[in-house]
C-alpha cells in the first residue's frame, strides 16, 4: 500500500451491517481508485439515538462481515473512545496515523450529504479529507450533482470543490467532492430490526456470519 493511494472512510452505527453496506464499500472502491476501504463503527453516534446493540456487538459484526475481503479493514477506535463520535475527530486522528500526504476518501450517501452542514465543524472535513458521495435510492445526485433543493450555505462550500474524475482523488490528500453511482439497495438496517423483533427472516438482507452472530447473543427480539 503506498502512501498515496487513496484510503476510503466508511462510517455508521452498522446496527446491524448488512448487504448495501458492504456493496457500498465495494462498489465505493473500484469507481473511486481506492485502495482499501476502512470501516469505522460509531461508538456514540451524537446525531441521532443510542444504537440498540451495544458498540462492542456492533463492532463484532462489522467485523464478522468484513472478513474474507482484502478490500476491507477495520477501525475500532470509535468504538474505544469515551467521547461522541464526531468525524472531524476521526479525521483529525486519522491524519496523526497516516501522515498529511494520504488522500483519504470520506464516504457518504447523498441524504448523509445532505445534512453535512449540520455536522460539528463540518467545514474543517474538506481540509482533512475528500469527499465521495454515493448515488443512493431516492436521492441523489444525478448527473454528478447533489440535489438543487440542498442547504444554500453548503452548496455554496462544496460547488467548487466538484470533480470530475477519480484522479483527482489521488492527485491531492483532501478538498474535492465527487459524486459516485451506487447500484440500488433498498436495504436499511431498521427494517432488518424490524423483521427480527417480529420473528420473521432477515436471511439474504445480510452476511450469514452477521446473522448467526444476532441469533447466538440475541440481538433486536
Amino acid at each position: 500500500m503506498t502512501e498515496r493511494a487513496p484510503l476510503g472512510l466508511l462510517g455508521g452505527t452498522f446496527d446491524p451491517i448488512h448487504h448495501a453496506h458492504l456493496r457500498l464499500a465495494e462498489e465505493a472502491a473500484e469507481a473511486l481508485g481506492l485502495c482499501r476501504v476502512r470501516l469505522i463503527p460509531a461508538g456514540q453516534p451524537p446525531h441521532r439515538g443510542a444504537p440498540t446493540s451495544s458498540p462492542e456487538h456492533r463492532l463484532a459484526m462489522v467485523r464478522l462481515a468484513s472478513a474474507g475481503n482484502p478490500r476491507l479493514e477495520v477501525d475500532a477506535a470509535e468504538v474505544a473512545s469515551p467521547r461522541a463520535s464526531y468525524t472531524v475527530l476521526t479525521l483529525e486522528r486519522l491524519r496523526v496515523e497516516l501522515g498529511p500526504a494520504r488522500p483519504l476518501v470520506l464516504i457518504l450517501g447523498a441524504d448523509a450529504f445532505a445534512g453535512l452542514a449540520s455536522w460539528h465543524r463540518w467545514r474543517e472535513v474538506f481540509a482533512l479529507a475528500h469527499v465521495a458521495v454515493a448515488n443512493r435510492p431516492g436521492h441523489a445526485p444525478h448527473e454528478r450533482r447533489w440535489p438543487a433543493a440542498i442547504d444554500p450555505e453548503l452548496d455554496a462550500e462544496c460547488s467548487p470543490r466538484l470533480g470530475r474524475d477519480a484522479a483527482e482523488l489521488a492527485a491531492a490528500p483532501s478538498g474535492r467532492i465527487l459524486p459516485f453511482d451506487m447500484t440500488p439497495l433498498a436495504i436499511s438496517a431498521t427494517r432488518i430490526r424490524e423483521l427480527l423483533g417480529a420473528g420473521l427472516s432477515a436471511r439474504y438482507l445480510l452476511p450469514d456470519s452477521v446473522l448467526d452472530y444476532i441469533g447466538k447473543h440475541s440481538l433486536y427480539h
